[in-house]
């Protein structure tokens, strides 16, 4: 019977990316390996290479010196077996010894690499012994017959030392005179080198206790910051972000509880938002309710479009009540650009023009004769004109709209001869929900004050008088019951105006 086997699962764990504090201690131990080690090789290569090369120059020195103190190489390759005693070898015989006090051994030989005289004596090393040992040296013999001297790289005796020879030409004749001399400049490079292996494993714990130290001073915020995003996330703000160093991790504290303060002020405006629309749709409501069941009930065609009249009436409110809602929930996208502002505001006003003369208010504008050009988005230009005219028409019975330039900024100002702000709610007016009438949700102010950030302005409820020369011919004060409410919105103007009478005079 076949059996079918199926693969099994791969249970194996994915690798766990490594965490910043090791990430911060594998870079630093790495940074300082890499520098410790690039140094230390770079330092033994200098160091080794001028010892090195200063070892040779005097090799060179002494054997140079020791050819020109009257050895003569043709004479010295003529010796043979049977001269030991002959005058002229024994005076290159104590020549040669006469160099032990700088070298430990020295020869003349010629190009057979046969001895005919050295430090040793003839009984010892007899003439015309061949010396074995130059087989190895093929190169630096070559180069010696050819430039008059070289010298060999270090090896050890057996002896455990380093030594080196050097080659030198007697005069023009094929004899070579070599020295042997200890390479001591060795010996301070091996310290050296130690010294410079455990600077490095200094320097790679340094590094280590470093990065750690480091890690931790980054980490540990970031960690903290870390645990303040998820409780934020989770809706726990009632504890406040903690403020760290004054760096970037500093301000990204800072950063943060800006953060957690405006998501808590987000949240108290939505709940007063929801708990402001259940009661502003529940009055239309209960009035829907209430003309409904009458107009069911009554048999009088008259009264009953009477009442569905004002059925019509409390829906229209209670679209205007959404309408407002859905404009200040929805985010504000401003497109400025260079404009006439006297255009925009100009479309606001025919709109409510003929609205306002129905309702029996009285709307008079003043706007300059020149271009007044200004840096913003013209469509929600019109729509702040908009919003504050009729804010100003359910104050009172005369509105006054004027535009004009002054210290580099377009102004609009919205005049009313209403009862004005009460002075409780003057720092508060522009807050969302805080209104002083029966009608409406309190949102028109703010959102004007939205659009005019949005487009880099401002708005401000003016307590100043209008600028000279007065764009009103006569004062609002006193008419209608009350002292009126003044909103003045200002926008950013263009470097290309050309100056203007009123910029003169209040400049």
């Amino acid at each position: 019977m076949w059996r079918v086997s199926h693969p099994r699962p791969d249970r194996r764990k994915a690798p766990r990316p490594l965490s910043l504090r090791r990430k911060f201690a594998v870079v630093f131990v790495t940074f300082a390996l890499v520098l410790a080690a690039g140094g230390s090789w770079l330092a033994w290569q200098v160091t080794s290479s001028a010892l090195e090369a200063e070892l040779d120059q005097k090799l060179l020195w002494t054997a140079g010196a020791a050819a020109e103190v009257g050895l003569d190489g043709q004479s010295t390759l003529a010796f043979r077996p049977g001269v030991e005693e002959l005058a002229l070898f024994l005076s290159a015989y104590n020549r040669l010894r006469a160099l032990e006090r700088y070298v430990d051994e020295a020869w003349i030989f010629g190009p057979d690499l046969r001895v005919r005289v050295s430090t040793r004596p003839p009984s010892e090393l007899p003439i015309l012994t061949p010396l074995r040992w130059l087989d190895a040296y093929g190169e630096e013999l070559d180069e010696t017959w050819a430039t008059g001297e070289a010298v060999t790289s270090p090896f050890t005796g057996d002896d455990g030392r380093l030594y080196k020879y050097a080659f030198h030409r007697l005069g023009d004749s094929d004899a070579i005179l070599a020295v042997l001399v200890p390479a001591d400049f060795l010996s301070p490079l091996q310290r050296l080198r130690t010294t410079l292996l455990v600077g490095a494993l200094v320097s790679v714990v340094l590094a280590v206790g470093l990065g750690v130290l480091l890690a931790g001073n980054i980490v540990r915020p970031l960690e903290r910051l870390s645990r303040d995003a998820l409780r934020i996330q989770r809706g726990q703000w009632d504890r406040p972000v903690k403020v760290e160093r004054g760096d970037e991790l500093g301000r990204l504290s800072r950063a943060m509880e800006r953060m957690r303060k405006g998501i808590i002020q987000r949240d108290e405006q939505l709940r007063l938002m929801l708990a402001q629309v259940a009661h502003e749709i529940r009055n239309p409501l209960g009035g829907l309710e209430l003309f409904a069941s009458a107009a069911l009930e009554t048999d009088d065609r008259a009264e009953r479009l009477r009442l569905l009249g004002r059925v019509r009436e409390e829906v229209e409110g209670l679209n205007t009540i959404i309408n407002e809602f859905l404009a200040f929930a929805r985010p504000i996208h401003a497109e400025p650009r260079l404009h006439d502002l006297r255009e925009p505001v100009e479309a606001a006003l025919e709109i409510v023009r003929d609205v306002l003369a129905e309702e029996g208010v009285s709307l008079e504008r003043h706007l300059p004769a020149e271009p007044l050009l200004v840096q913003a988005d013209p469509d929600q230009v019109k729509r702040v004109v908009l919003n504050l005219v009729q804010n100003a028409a359910h104050a009172g019975d005369r509105v006054r709209v004027a535009v004009w330039w002054r210290n580099g900024e377009g102004v609009i100002s919205v005049r009313d001869d209403g009862p004005g702000v009460a002075e409780e709610l003057r720092d508060r007016i522009f807050d969302p929900f805080v209104t002083d009438k029966q009608q409406g949700a309190g949102l028109g102010l703010a959102i004007v004050q939205r659009m005019m950030e949005t487009n880099g302005g401002r708005v401000e409820l003016s307590g100043q008088p209008p600028p000279e020369p007065d764009p009103w011919p006569d004062s609002l004060d006193g008419e209608g019951g009350g002292t009126g409410a003044e909103f003045r919105v200002y926008f950013r103007g263009s470097d290309d105006l050309p100056p203007s009478e009123e910029d003169s005079d209040d400049g």
